[in-house]
């Protein structure tokens, strides 16, 4: 399986006079009944008709031939037929460049803030830029009011978005004015939060189901400032956490697994038990192999079937302390039995894939599954469950 093209070029834009060349638009089917405002663009899929004069003037043409008869069309290839109403869009007309913000029918909608970055973490998927992208947080204020209320949460990722964090808090203030219902969650490195000015500008917001989703890696600072290249980080990452604790706001600790802190999770979660069990959320990840994760792939790399009993021990410890745990990103067959109860089926579904043993699997339909990006590596126990019933993990 192809993970969904989420960016590509556009066929053809043609752009009406006048029109900027950075739009932000919400897709509509030609026969929606809502007012349209400027940001909505009728949708039209397999060389369909496309609509004389729509209310706003523009429309999204996917597949088919390209037509442009009217000013205001856009024209795009199959690779993007995964469109539909409700979705929301980026365009770049001199460029056509086009870039998928938001699916209304994905459980796993983020926007990126910025590629910019104080870390350098060995397997980082998304590699740090040292560029100029303020824009991004001026195309996701845009975003907002388009994104369907009923939508369960979205979240923010980097880079680390708190480099910019007066923006970030007014477009958090911004999403809990707009979008009350949705909980949003913000991959931070917390360090940011050492500062208790913008602890406190954080936790004034007062969103109701705002949390920071944070990383430490290891008991031990050397490793955990080891992993993340930035000497000094576990000190500001683990006074960011005590000081948004103290003001009452959500906080997940996040830690990836590979042969660097898998050997140590056990360590690792009796810290954590000890040192902080008021967290609201422990989440234990496999590797996604990519991004920097591929270049450091011999530093990196372990089979997960080779710390399956102390990622079990791990939870056991987390579970028995009253923390919140789960385990992302792992398929059921490389875990012990106990823990499935533990295991989430996380993979965003843009990237998420399945292996061809995978179809005489009783857990096929909970199951985590595979990244499809990046160099999938899969581990030697990869094998079909010819019974599976949580109530019997």
């Amino acid at each position: 399986m192809k993970p969904l093209a989420l960016s590509g070029r556009a066929i053809a834009v043609n752009a009406r006079e006048g029109a900027p060349n950075h739009q932000v638009l919400r897709l509509v089917t030609p026969a929606d009944p809502r007012v349209r405002g400027p940001q909505d663009a009728v949708l039209v899929k397999g060389g369909g008709s496309v609509p004389t004069g729509p209310p706003s003037g523009l429309v999204v043409q996917v597949g088919g031939e390209a037509t442009l008869a009217e000013p205001g069309t856009i024209c795009l290839g199959d690779e993007f037929d995964y469109l539909a109403a409700g979705d929301v869009i980026a365009v770049h007309a001199d460029s056509r460049r086009v870039r998928t913000l938001y699916r209304r029918a994905s459980r796993h909608n983020s926007f990126l803030t910025t590629e910019r970055c104080n870390h350098y973490c060995l397997m980082c998927s998304q590699p740090p830029k040292n560029i100029d992208d303020r824009w991004l947080l001026d195309e996701i204020a845009a975003a907002l009011p388009l994104v369907d209320p009923a939508t369960r949460s979205f979240g923010l990722t980097g880079g680390e978005p708190l480099l910019q964090w007066e923006r970030l808090v007014a477009l958090l203030a911004q999403a809990r004015d707009v979008l009350p219902n949705t909980a949003v969650h913000v991959l931070t490195n917390g360090r940011a939060f050492a500062s208790p000015e913008i602890a406190d500008a954080w936790a004034a917001i007062a969103h109701p189901d705002l949390s920071a989703g944070i990383p430490i890696y290891a008991a031990v600072d050397s490793i955990h400032d080891y992993v993340v290249q930035a000497e000094g980080a576990f000190d500001e990452t683990v006074l960011g956490v005590l000081r948004l604790k103290e003001r009452r706001q959500r906080v997940e600790i996040r830690v990836v697994l590979h042969s660097i802190t898998a050997p140590r999770i056990v360590e690792t979660a009796t810290w954590l038990a000890r040192n902080l069990p008021f967290v609201d959320h422990v989440a234990l990840m496999g590797l996604e192999n990519t991004g920097f994760a591929i270049a450091n792939d011999a530093l990196l790399w372990i089979d997960p079937i080779e710390y399956r009993a102390s990622l079990a021990r791990a939870v056991d410890i987390l579970d028995a302390a009253r923390v919140p745990t789960s385990i992302y990103n792992l398929p059921y067959c490389v875990l012990e039995r106990p823990v499935w109860p533990f295991a989430a089926q996380s993979i965003s579904d843009w990237k998420n894939a399945y292996l061809p043993q995978c179809d005489q699997c009783a857990a096929k339909r909970s199951c985590a599954g595979f990244f499809s990006t990046g160099r999938p590596k899969q581990s030697r126990a990869i094998e079909p469950l010819r019974t599976f019933d949580l109530t019997q993990a």
